[in-house]
């Protein structure tokens, strides 16, 4: 299993936590540090099936000063990939990423269906 995470990161400090108390081993990559690529994240895309704009740190600072939200509508699927993968701290977090399965951001009941099963 891995995760992808920022240590600054709160929502990504709970899920490593939730992880921990419940004997579940992982991986830890920096996402600040090594980006995803574009083709790990059109793999993710897939497997989550989330939408692209789910993947997408709203809350942060690069995607507030681009003014995201509303590029997103004109953006197709190839720019958004570019974009994702330009600068890891555009991209939601954490990444959990377990055989074919990903998660995106951290929802405690959706990491104990996950991996509950």
């Amino acid at each position: 299993m891995l995760m992808i995470c920022y240590n600054k990161c709160g929502t990504c400090r709970k899920a490593k936590k939730w992880l921990e108390e419940h004997g579940i081993s992982f991986t830890e990559r920096d996402i600040k540090t090594e980006n995803p690529t574009a083709a790990e994240l059109k793999k993710w895309q897939k497997q989550s099936g989330v939408e692209w704009r789910k993947f997408f740190n709203t809350s942060g600072r690069l995607y507030k000063e681009n003014n995201i939200k509303d590029r997103l509508k004109e953006m197709s699927d190839k720019e958004i990939v570019e974009l994702l993968a330009s600068d890891g701290m555009m991209v939601k977090r954490p990444v959990l990423i377990t055989g074919d399965k990903v998660l995106i951001g951290f929802k405690e009941n959706e990491y104990e269906t996950l991996l509950n099963q």
